[in-house]
């Protein structure tokens, strides 16, 4: 037992190591790919705190305030985030009360 669980584990550590040398093959194979370098492209999303909070994704700036505004607008009413709340009310009270009606006839 105890070798099973040896070996278990070092193909374990072999395969994480696997996986990371492949994860930083591809990283180097994709810098390699562009031909240059070029700091903008690094990441898909940044954020840059300052006076100003700006945001990019894939190069796309993004208006933090205009999707707040949107966001706040979207939570004034879902009416799935109230169906779903409403159901799993119900069935909570539901499950409840057969729970205690069950409780109730065994004592």
């Amino acid at each position: 037992m105890a070798s099973f669980i040896g070996k278990s584990i070092l193909v374990s550590v072999i395969m994480l190591f696997g996986v990371l040398l492949g994860m930083q093959q591809a990283n180097q194979g994709m810098l390699e790919m562009k031909g240059y370098s070029d700091p903008d492209l690094k990441g898909a999303f940044s954020i840059s705190k300052g006076k100003i909070k700006e945001a990019s994704v894939l190069g796309h700036e993004i208006d933090l305030e205009e999707k707040q505004k949107e966001l706040e607008q979207l939570e004034a009413f879902n009416l799935f985030s109230s169906a779903g709340r409403v159901l799993a009310d119900s069935i909570t009270n539901s499950a409840k009360y057969v729970f205690n009606w069950i409780k109730e006839k065994t004592e």
